[in-house]
């Protein structure tokens, strides 16, 4: 006998092919935070990547066309580059950090 023994409402049952994506969503419940990417100085949440991209090309990063799977930003006075998925809705704490880091004291993640 194979499955996942789930504990839902007082109530302990076996789930013989438990679709990951649901299992994992009760399991998480209401222990994730969603982040939210801010540009520190003006206080303004990142809510797309239209509004990102006006940022950063203000902090001298520029847009590299390159991959279409991806959208990424260069500044010419580093090695750095950001890359970020295409999808916004993809746009996860990983890539808000990793903005955060190389922009120091421009951006900063916080919970929501």
């Amino acid at each position: 006998m194979s499955g996942v023994w789930v504990f839902k409402n007082g109530v302990v049952r076996l789930v013989e092919n438990p679709r990951v994506n649901s299992f994992d969503e009760s399991r998480q419940g209401s222990n994730t935070r969603r982040k939210l990417l801010i540009h520190t100085p003006s206080n303004e949440a990142i809510t797309s990547y239209a509004v990102l991209e006006r940022k950063l090309s203000i902090l001298g990063w520029e847009r590299y066309y390159d991959d279409p799977d991806l959208l990424q930003f260069h500044k010419r006075s580093t090695v750095h580059l950001i890359s970020l998925p295409k999808d916004f809705y993809k746009f996860k704490s990983i890539h808000m950090y990793d903005i955060v880091v190389k922009n120091r004291n421009m951006f900063e993640v916080r919970d929501v």
